[in-house]
């Protein structure tokens, strides 16, 4: 299968096995008899004496009232029960933060005194809801339906609604791709390969290059996944991550204006004549094999020395990840969608070279231009992850992020075409 095609695959599957953005959470649906399901979120701790008091209580609710529906959602042992803890109560415009919280009708309640209090009145409010539902014109404000959905194994429940994350995925890596970092090793080395005059040779030589980068950069973009996910849904670490992108944004953005002064996030000079040694010695070794591991060790050492060249995108994109609820299987295999999109403009340069022989340098103004390109959609995303990271989870968002980008760019381009 072709990258492209692989590409085109990943792409379907994901945006079948997306969860729905949060914003689709059913509050009211109708059930088989055509009346109005309530659904009610409970969510509780067991380190919370006040949820143990109230779990009792709230579970036996569908014993009595057949038409709501509990979710029962313990967080303390259960990391993606938090995420979506937060992601309902971000929809609601509360802060996560306390338990018990009980979720319905579109409102959130949180705390417990006892059955007689909490508990009379919670019910008073869920027949209120059923009652205030049972009119067409309530329940098509007061719910927010569910897309058609079905239960995939290790993914759960999924719906056919949620577009937003794999095209977010698809753009910011397709921007990501376009790496002066790679650009310049990968060209430098196929530019070389080019006086052997062997297709097959560099096909081959370029193919190993770009794998073992697209594994290094899932491995790097595995380690920030995990690293988001140990911090959980914290606030503080989203806006981190925010600050942090914009301060590579503004880098990024000074190395147009003022290439190579100052702090930059480029693959430092003192290391790029370990980088022509190790890719003359795949020249020199005796035979294929050789060169073959030659090449693997290349790329490994120029993917270490370029994590600060291309932290920023795995940085926002992971932790974009994470603020999503999903399953551990969706966390990678939108993973491997990003790395697959990330490779595919090198594969393409080396496939191009291999059969036209032709020899090609990436120039200071392209360098340039790729870092300003990189750092204005970076830019734009540090300052949602730090005003409004619910934004992303928008699919209008995406595209707005990317046309700025692209726009800017194209006027920077034409302003120093001379």
């Amino acid at each position: 299968m072709t990258p492209l095609r692989w590409l085109a695959s990943a792409l379907f599957l994901l945006v079948l096995l997306a969860p729905g953005a949060r914003a689709d959470t059913p509050w009211i649906e109708p059930g088989t008899d055509g009346q109005p399901v309530v659904h009610l979120y409970f969510f509780w701790s067991l380190a919370c004496p006040h949820c143990l008091t109230a779990r009792p209580f709230i579970e036996a609710i569908p014993a009595s009232r057949p038409w709501v529906k509990l979710h029962s959602l313990e967080l303390s042992r259960h990391p993606q029960n938090v995420r979506h803890y937060v992601a309902l109560a971000d929809q609601l415009g509360q802060p996560a933060q306390y338990v018990p919280s009980l979720l319905f009708c579109g409102r959130m309640q949180t705390g417990w005194d006892d059955d007689a209090s909490s508990g009379q009145a919670l019910l008073a409010d869920l027949d209120a809801c059923r009652v205030a539902a049972m009119s067409d014109s309530a329940l098509d404000t007061a719910r927010a339906l569910p897309a058609p959905g079905f239960s995939v194994p290790f993914l759960g429940d999924v719906t056919l609604d949620g577009y937003s994350l794999p095209i977010m995925t698809v753009l910011i890596a397709g921007l990501d791709a376009f790496n002066p970092c790679a650009f310049f090793v990968l060209l430098f080395l196929l530019s070389l390969m080019v006086h052997q005059n062997n297709r097959a040779r560099m096909l081959a030589i370029g193919g190993v290059f770009v794998l073992v980068s697209g594994v290094m950069y899932f491995a790097f973009m595995a380690a920030w996944l995990n690293l988001f996910q140990l911090f959980g849904q914290l606030a503080w670490v989203t806006l981190a991550a925010g600050v942090m992108a914009l301060a590579i944004a503004l880098i990024n953005i000074k190395d147009f204006f003022r290439f190579g002064r100052g702090i930059s996030l480029s693959i430092p000079e003192s290391r790029k004549p370990g980088i022509y040694r190790r890719a003359r010695a795949i020249l020199a070794a005796g035979n294929v094999p050789a060169m073959l591991a030659a090449t693997v060790l290349l790329a490994v050492a120029v993917n270490v020395y370029e994590l600060l060249c291309t932290a920023g995108f795995p940085m926002v994109y992971t932790r974009l990840l994470t603020l999503h609820d999903l399953g551990p299987g969706a966390h990678y295999l939108y993973l491997a969608l990003y790395n697959g999109v990330y490779v595919i403009p090198l594969a393409v340069i080396v496939v191009v070279f291999a059969f036209t022989l032709g020899a090609r340098k990436l120039s200071e103004r392209e360098g340039r231009l790729l870092k300003l390109m990189s750092g204005v959609m970076m830019l734009q995303l540090g300052m949602l992850l730090v005003m409004a990271p619910d934004w992303l989870n928008r699919l209008g968002v995406a595209f707005a992020l990317l046309g700025v980008a692209l726009g800017a760019t194209w006027l920077a381009a034409r302003l120093t075409r001379a």
